[in-house]
């Protein structure tokens, strides 16, 4: 019924376009009004809208899985399963100290640095990369904005886009 090459180009926007709808759906109710829609339709706009937020935020992380490796967030902890030992492991947000992105054999990776000085590197086309939107949002101080120019632009080699606010008084 719809073209595949329009489909092919409306696929990243589906969960941004339904929770969209599901805002509107939400104000249709409160336009019903009434001591019960309004209500419910405000929770469901609200809510929403919410979605809608936080699905466009996941958008432009996301990416063709090209890069080899799985990233995974469980429980506060980024994790970034590797074919290779030495590029693997785990970071728990909580110990993490600062986000880099750093281009490497016209590659973006992730450079993720913990208290403790151990570093790991995510690229950032890996499969589940676009879970690390949600993670790095939840950092106090981080520009989400700054993160998307990066991730957008031709920027410098090396770009520093987060630094723990506590360990800058520390050191």
């Amino acid at each position: 019924m719809i073209r595949p090459e329009l489909a092919e180009r409306l696929r990243p926007w589906a969960e941004t376009l339904s929770a969209v709808a599901l805002t509107l759906f939400g104000l249709w109710v409160i336009w019903l009004g009434g001591w019960i829609y309004q209500p419910l339709g405000s929770a469901i706009a609200v809510i929403a809208g919410i979605w809608a937020l936080d699905a466009r935020r996941r958008m432009r992380f996301r990416s063709k899985a090209t890069a080899p490796g799985v990233v995974e967030l469980d429980e506060g902890a980024i994790r970034y399963l590797a074919p290779d030992r030495v590029l693997g492991g785990e970071i728990a947000l909580r110990d993490l100290a600062e986000i880099r992105l750093l281009r490497l054999n016209k590659r973006l990776h992730w450079r993720l640095k913990s208290l403790g000085g151990e570093a790991m590197l995510i690229p950032v086309d890996a499969t589940g990369a676009e879970l690390l939107a949600s993670a790095f949002a939840a950092l106090p101080g981080l520009n989400m904005g700054r993160v998307w120019a990066a991730l957008s632009g031709d920027g410098p080699t090396i770009q520093t886009l987060w630094t723990r606010p506590d360990r800058a008084r520390l050191t």
